[in-house]
């Protein structure tokens, strides 16, 4: 094992959006890696700038693109572990929309009786910085 690799801490992750959910595979394939980290039990986080808050408007739908809307999936995450969504909110700003409009995702705090919280926590484009600075890994989609 190389000595930069401690096994007590965990490293965090977090996966950048920034395409819109489709025309493009980046929202798809991110959203998979995600599943998969976090069944290998990362500590996972996902941000939501530019095009990419789109990924999580509530009631998308794709018949009239002939594509599967995987929109849904989203909500499952927290059964996954995965509760932290930062949606930068002048990217919603930017775009005419409203933390209203993205979908209800929550998860279950086992530290708080099973109580649903909500996933998604709104930050501004100085709080996203920190939060990538925070970061042990970051990848872009």
């Amino acid at each position: 094992m190389s000595e930069d690799m401690d096994d007590d801490v965990a490293k965090k992750f977090l996966y950048v959006n920034r395409k819109a959910p489709y025309g493009t595979i980046y929202a798809l394939e991110s959203l998979e890696v995600v599943l998969i980290g976090a069944a290998f039990e990362q500590d996972v986080s996902l941000a939501f700038l530019d095009d990419g808050v789109y990924q999580l408007i509530d009631g998308q739908k794709t018949t009239g693109i002939g594509m599967k809307n995987f929109s849904p999936t989203y909500k499952a995450l927290g059964d996954y572990e995965v509760t932290k969504l930062y949606v930068e909110k002048e990217s919603l700003e930017e775009r005419g929309l409203t933390v209203d409009d993205l979908m209800d995702i929550v998860y279950e705090d086992e530290d708080d009786d099973w109580e649903e919280k909500p996933s998604i926590r709104l930050v501004s484009r100085a709080e996203m910085a920190e939060i990538m600075a925070d970061q042990d890994v970051v990848l872009s989609f």
